[in-house]
C-alpha cells in the first residue's frame, strides 16, 4: 500500500485516573503516558517494528512524546519506560528539562525504532485525528494521539487516536490496546 498507515479514534474514560493522579499530586500527563505504554508494552503487535525489509519484535518500546516549550514551540522527547510509575516520573521529569533547553523539533538523533510517537491537542476534544508523514523516510511506529478531557454527568473522558502500520497491526490489536489501555487506567 503507498499509505500502510490506518487509525481509530475512540473516548477513553479517565475518571479514576485522573482523580489518583491528583490525589497523588503528579502529573496527569505523565500518569496517562505510563498507562498508555503498559498497554503498549502489554500488546506484542504493538512492539513489531519493520527494519530493512525485517520484521522485528521488541522486548520493550518507550515514548517519542511531542513536548511544548514555554516559548510554545515544540520538541520530540526521548522518555524511556519503566514499568515502576515513580522510576518514569522521574524519567519524564528529566526529558522536559532537557527538552526546554533545546530548539527545533529534532532535539537528538533518532535511531532507535522501538518508539510510539505521542502527542497531545489538550485544546481540542477530537472526533478524529491524521499525522503528517514523509513517505520517503521508512516508518512502522505506532502514533497515538491525545485529545482534550471532557467532563459530562460526574465522567472525565479523553479522545485517543491511534496509527498503526497495518502489515503489522490489525483491528484486533487495536482492541487489545484500548481493553488494556482502560484496564490500567482504572487500576
Amino acid at each position: 500500500m503507498d499509505e500502510p498507515f490506518f487509525g481509530v479514534t475512540t473516548r477513553v474514560d479517565c475518571t479514576l485516573a485522573y482523580e489518583k493522579s491528583k490525589a497523588l499530586g503528579i502529573s496527569f500527563f505523565a500518569y496517562y503516558l505510563h498507562k498508555t505504554l503498559l498497554a503498549v508494552n502489554s500488546v506484542e503487535n504493538f512492539r513489531y517494528r519493520i527494519h530493512e525489509n525485517d520484521v522485528y519484535v521488541f522486548d520493550r518500546i518507550d515514548a517519542s512524546a511531542t513536548i511544548m516549550r514555554e516559548d510554545q514551540t515544540f520538541g520530540f522527547s526521548f522518555i524511556e519506560h519503566a514499568d515502576n510509575f515513580n522510576e518514569f516520573a522521574i524519567n519524564v521529569k528529566k526529558e522536559i528539562a532537557r527538552i526546554q533547553t533545546t530548539t527545533g523539533l529534532f532535539t537528538r538523533p533518532f535511531t532507535e525504532d522501538n518508539l510510539i510517537h505521542f502527542s497531545a491537542l489538550p485544546w481540542i476534544d477530537f472526533t478524529s485525528f491524521s499525522h503528517a508523514r514523509s513517505f520517503q523516510w521508512a516508518d512502522s511506529c505506532p502514533k497515538i494521539s491525545f485529545g482534550k478531557m471532557v467532563e459530562a454527568d460526574g465522567k472525565r473522558t479523553m479522545a485517543v487516536s491511534v496509527h498503526v502500520h497495518h502489515g503489522l497491526v490489525d483491528g484486533l490489536h487495536i482492541g487489545q490496546f484500548f481493553t488494556q489501555l482502560e484496564q490500567f487506567m482504572n487500576d
